[in-house]
C-alpha cells in the first residue's frame, strides 16, 4: 500500500496535484458569457449611434461638404447658375466679415452676463430649497419650474409685450415713478435678452442642483453642523462642493445654448432697430440661408459656430478637470 507521502513525493516538480475547484468556469464558458455582455452592449448602444449618426455626423458632414461649393453665374450673371467649388473661400467670406465677428462679440457679452447669473442664480435657490428656508417646498419647486414649460417662442413674445413702451404696464408702472427705461436700447438690450433666458430656464438648471443635492449623505451635514458650522458655511463649504460635478455640467450645457442665440433676439428684432439681422451668428447662419440664399456662406458659418462651441467646451472641461485635480492634491 502506497502511503500519500510516497505519491506526492513521485510527483514531477511543477505539476500541480490538486484538483481544480468545481465552480470555476471552463474558459469557453467565460468567452460566451462575454459575448453576451458585449452584445447587450450593442443593443443597448445602438439607438444612440442610429441618433448621433442620424442628427449630429450626417448634417455635420453636409453642412462641410456645403461650404467648399457656391452658387455662380457665368458671364454678365445673364446665364444659369451653376454650383463650383470654391475651396476655403465661403471661410475666408465669413472670417473678414465684420458683422459676423460683431455677432461672435456680443454672443460672448451674452455668456459673461448669462452664465454666471443662470449658475449662482440656480445653485443659490437649490441650497435654499435643500436648507428647508422655503416652506412649501414642493410648490416653491413647481413655480421656478413651470417658466421652463412654456415655449421659446411664447416666452419671447411675452416679454416682447413688456419691453414695448405705450403696450407694457412695467414700463407705464416705472413712468408713474419717474423712471424711463428702455429695455430695448443700445446698452439694455443684451440684458434684457438675458433676462428672458433665465426666466425661461432658471428653474429647470435649479431642479438639476436641488436633485444633485439630495444625493448628499446627510450624515456629512449633520457632521458639519455638529463640528459649528452654520448654515451658510455649510452651503458653501460642504454641499457647494460635493455637487461640483452638477455645476460643471450645468455650465457647460449653458454654454452650448448660450451660443445658439437665436429665438430671443430674433422676435425682438421686430420691435427695435438696435437688433440687426446678423445680431448673433445663429442669425447670421439664417440671414445668409434664407434671405441671401447663399447656402454655400451658411454652411461655413455654420461650420466656424461649431468649432468655436467645441473648442470653448473642451476648455471647459479641462480647465475644470485640472481645477478638481488641484483641489483633490491640496486636501
Amino acid at each position: 500500500m502506497t502511503s500519500p507521502v510516497t505519491t506526492a513525493a513521485s510527483a514531477p516538480a511543477g505539476v500541480s496535484t490538486t484538483a481544480p475547484a468545481s465552480g470555476t468556469p471552463p474558459r469557453t464558458t467565460r468567452k460566451s458569457a462575454r459575448r453576451r455582455e458585449l452584445g447587450a452592449a450593442g443593443a443597448l448602444m445602438t439607438p444612440f449611434f442610429i441618433l448621433m449618426v442620424t442628427v449630429f455626423l450626417i448634417p455635420v458632414g453636409t453642412a462641410v461638404w456645403l461650404s467648399f461649393f457656391s452658387d455662380d453665374q457665368p458671364g454678365l450673371g445673364f446665364g444659369p447658375e451653376r454650383t463650383v467649388f470654391v475651396g476655403l473661400r465661403s471661410y475666408a467670406a465669413v472670417l473678414t466679415d465684420p458683422t459676423f465677428m460683431s455677432g461672435l462679440g456680443t454672443v460672448v457679452l451674452y455668456c459673461v452676463i448669462y452664465i454666471p447669473l443662470m449658475v449662482i442664480g440656480a445653485l443659490a435657490l437649490a441650497l435654499l430649497l435643500d436648507s428647508g428656508v422655503i416652506r412649501l417646498r414642493s410648490w416653491a419647486q413647481l413655480g421656478l419650474f413651470l417658466p421652463h414649460a412654456v415655449p421659446g417662442i411664447i416666452a419671447a413674445i411675452i416679454w416682447l409685450y413688456l419691453y414695448t413702451p405705450g403696450l407694457s404696464p412695467v414700463i407705464d408702472l416705472l413712468g408713474k415713478a419717474d423712471i424711463t427705461i428702455d429695455f430695448l436700447g443700445v446698452h439694455t438690450v443684451v440684458p434684457s435678452i438675458v433676462n428672458i433666458a433665465l426666466w425661461s430656464n432658471l428653474g429647470y438648471n435649479m431642479v438639476v442642483f436641488y436633485a444633485a443635492l439630495q444625493a448628499v449623505p446627510r450624515e456629512i451635514i449633520e457632521a458639519s453642523v455638529v463640528d459649528g458650522a452654520g448654515p451658510v458655511r455649510t452651503a458653501l463649504q460642504i454641499k457647494t462642493p460635493l455637487v461640483r460635478s452638477s455645476v460643471v455640467m450645468v455650465a457647460l450645457f449653458t454654454l452650448i445654448f448660450a451660443l445658439q442665440l437665436f429665438t430671443e433676439p430674433m422676435l425682438l428684432s421686430q420691435s427695435t432697430p438696435m437688433i440687426s439681422s446678423r445680431f448673433s451668428p445663429s442669425m447670421y447662419i439664417y440671414d445668409a440661408a434664407f434671405t441671401r440664399n447663399n447656402y454655400g456662406l451658411a454652411a461655413a458659418a455654420s461650420v466656424v459656430l461649431l468649432v468655436c462651441t467645441i473648442a470653448l467646451s473642451y476648455g471647459v472641461t479641462r480647465w475644470t478637470n485640472r481645477s478638481g485635480a488641484a483641489e483633490e492634491d491640496t486636501r
